[in-house]
């Protein structure tokens, strides 16, 4: 591979289930194909990765039950700490986003989202404020408390969007740039037991897709950021029914052009295609594909919009896929092994 023909790509891992850490790629323009730069385990369970505008520094959650966050180095070949992990003052981060100059993150177990001070050099301060969810669901194991999943920005920049899974409700919280005190606008309920794990914007910016994981469904909403309100449309099943294996769902992708979105289906193993339409209010399921491993706890486009890649915990490795461009259903095109690969960030 030449210089010129080559991208950058990381794989945030487990540690503790024998993942590398944080594993920086080249990618391969032509083929996809990813080739392993470096690896460093500096940090316990970098589960899931943001990177800096400039794509110089970047950020990790240590997903722990004392949770932490750390910034990297990745100018060169092996991701560098630039300072110590920082606590999150919550148990198990999961998720991460950088907004008004700070690092948030979704802290599952305890249920709440935490902001933290990025420096002028990269790095991150302590925590400047938290806020706590508060609620609880029906089912009986994963529902008792608050468990913040996801937290993302809005496409216009004004408001920060996080998943709930244990409350079965997505908030919409304003955050103070001077500060780093979040403020929750508002609150919309889901389902009761749908169990809410992760998000994506339609390129449009009006409309939003809830991906539930104790219920394999994607409930389709209207999104207005001028009142940061979110409004469920519709609810549409993301798996086949009467499979032989429990479906939960981790992760959805909506394409570039807005015509599909793709799910990543843990326990049946797939990547379901649902085909959008052109005004994004509505979606169905098209067809599902083997992910090319097992249990893809993650699934990401890379920047031109032509191929997925699936992070597939339990099998250790990241596939990535061939995306067809008129009916959108991806064609497996090659792997690398990646033990305990928990996400895929391009950079």
């Amino acid at each position: 591979m030449t210089e010129t023909s080559t991208g950058r790509a990381f794989i945030g891992s487990y540690t503790t289930a024998g993942g590398h850490g944080v594993t920086a790629v080249a990618v391969d323009a032509e083929t996809g194909a990813l080739t392993p730069l470096g690896a460093t385990d500096a940090l316990d369970n970098p589960s899931f990765l943001a990177l800096s505008a400039d794509g110089a520094v970047l950020y990790a959650v240590g997903e722990s039950a004392h949770g932490t966050a750390a910034a990297f180095d990745v100018r060169g070949p092996v991701p560098a700490l630039l300072a110590k992990p920082v606590p999150v003052d919550g148990a198990a981060p999961t998720h991460l986003a950088l907004a008004g100059g700070h690092l948030v993150t979704a802290n599952y177990t305890s249920g709440s989202l935490t902001a933290l001070p990025v420096r002028p050099d990269g790095a991150l301060g302590p925590a400047a404020h938290l806020l706590q969810h508060h609620g609880s669901g029906p089912h009986p194991d994963r529902q008792r408390g608050p468990h913040a999943h996801q937290v993302l920005p809005d496409p216009s920049g004004r408001w920060l969007v996080s998943v709930d899974l244990g409350t079965d409700s997505v908030r919409v919280c304003a955050l103070d740039p001077a500060t780093g005190a979040l403020r929750l606008h508002r609150e919309t309920a889901l389902r009761p037991g749908t169990g809410p794990r992760h998000l994506a914007f339609h390129p449009d910016g009006r409309h939003a897709y809830v991906l539930n994981e104790l219920a394999p469904t994607l409930v389709v909403c209207r999104w207005d950021a001028a009142s940061g309100t979110l409004e469920p449309l519709g609810e549409t099943p993301v798996a086949h029914e009467g499979g032989p294996e429990p479906c939960y769902p981790s992760e959805v992708v909506v394409a570039p052009d807005g015509r599909f979105l793709w799910v990543a289906n843990r326990g049946p193993d797939t990547i379901a295609t649902l085909a959008l339409d052109p005004d994004g209010g509505r979606a169905a399921l098209v067809a599902a594909v083997d992910c090319g491993g097992h249990w893809p706890r993650h699934l990401t486009l890379d920047p031109t919009g032509r191929r997925l890649y699936a992070a597939n915990e339990r099998s250790g490795d990241v596939t990535w896929f061939d995306v067809y461009e008129e009916s959108g259903i991806p064609r497996r095109a090659g792997s690398l092994e990646a033990p305990a690969a928990s996400c895929v960030l391009f950079g």
